[in-house]
């Protein structure tokens, strides 16, 4: 079969396809003849190596992991109620291959008549999006700032945030590869996406004048929940833009910078908070497996939807982390086997 992996780090010509035998599933796992692979923006920084900071290091060779929807080829001992061909959608390590090992606590069953691309959202990108909601305890009426609402998981959660009653939706975009002073190539492109997954404004967080740009359209000049997944400056500057018991939901690092949270602005009341998928499927199992028959739900019936910025052949996986690292994707980035 095939799969693709790196052997050293670098840029996304380290990609490299290769020629391997059929794994045999384990103890609890379910071997997937994959259909479709949802390809994760943070594999492009694990890719890179030791430049993109202490929080991506992954030895070599390198996997890429990836949201996997395909049909179940063989099962492993103990494993219960999956049979053999039916569709299911899971989040896997070693992600890009023709079949590929998913833990069987963790599949979900794609349902009948969901298009792939939306059934690529169901192991990882729509319920991340959708506990990020409730972990930043969103209110009816408040006002939500998502940053990199254009992506795979951001838009989702501009969605999200709706659907669980926000007042205002503010999003953050970035301009993508080429960005420079003001919107950059694909800038209007991005704003149009996201205003159309429901935000009620868009902001370039690009420019330097964002936060003042976000303080013109938020009521009352601020905000009560911030959703971010790039970290570093861009978070820093967020938490002057919280409203009193305002409260931050990190989860992701996308520049990998570690900051460190003055105590200060806890005094003013204000609260930050992270959110890991791993993290909550471990502390909370049982609910973390209903929310992903919530999100599949809530995809069956147009309540949200996955956008699909585009489908590429497992060959081209190289270009698919081409389109990654170019930032200007809109929507999911999928691989078709």
């Amino acid at each position: 079969m095939r799969r693709v992996r790196y052997h050293e780090y670098g840029d996304p010509d380290v990609l490299t396809l290769e020629e391997v035998e059929r794994p045999e599933p384990g103890p609890g796992q379910v071997l997937i003849r994959t259909e479709v692979v949802g390809a994760n923006f943070v594999d492009t920084r694990f890719r890179r190596g030791p430049v993109s900071g202490p929080l991506f290091q992954r030895p070599l060779p390198g996997v890429l992991t990836g949201d996997v929807v395909g049909l179940v080829e063989a099962v492993g001992a103990g494993v219960e109620g999956w049979p053999v061909g039916r569709r299911v959608a899971g989040l896997a390590e070693d992600a890009f291959a023709d079949f590929v090992l998913a833990d069987a606590a963790w599949l979900v069953e794609v349902p009948d008549g969901l298009d792939l691309g939306a059934a690529s959202a169901l192991p990882m990108a729509g319920p991340v999006a959708l506990r990020a909601v409730r972990t930043g305890q969103l209110a009816a009426g408040e006002t939500v700032l998502v940053h990199a609402a254009a992506g795979g998981i951001g838009h989702l959660a501009v969605q999200f945030a709706k659907l669980l009653g926000a007042g205002t939706v503010i999003a953050t975009v970035g301009s993508g590869s080429g960005s420079g002073p003001g919107p950059g190539p694909g800038s209007a492109d991005k704003f149009d996406f996201v205003r159309g997954c429901g935000a009620d404004f868009v902001v370039d967080y690009g420019r330097a004048d964002w936060p003042e740009r976000v303080r013109e359209v938020a009521p009352q000049g601020v905000v009560d929940v911030v959703l971010d997944s790039v970290g570093g400056d861009v978070l820093r500057q967020s938490l002057g833009l919280l409203a009193p018991f305002g409260r931050v939901v990190m989860y992701g690092a996308a520049t990998g910078e570690l900051l460190e949270v003055p105590v200060t602005e806890l005094f003013a009341l204000r609260s930050v908070g992270g959110f890991s998928l791993l993290a909550w499927r471990g502390a909370r199992p049982a609910q973390a497996r209903r929310e992903m028959n919530e999100v599949a739900g809530y995809l069956s019936s147009g309540r949200v939807r996955v956008a699909v910025h585009a489908r590429l052949p497992l060959t081209e996986a190289v270009e698919a982390h081409r389109i990654l690292d170019g930032r200007a994707q809109l929507g999911r980035v999928l691989l078709e086997v």
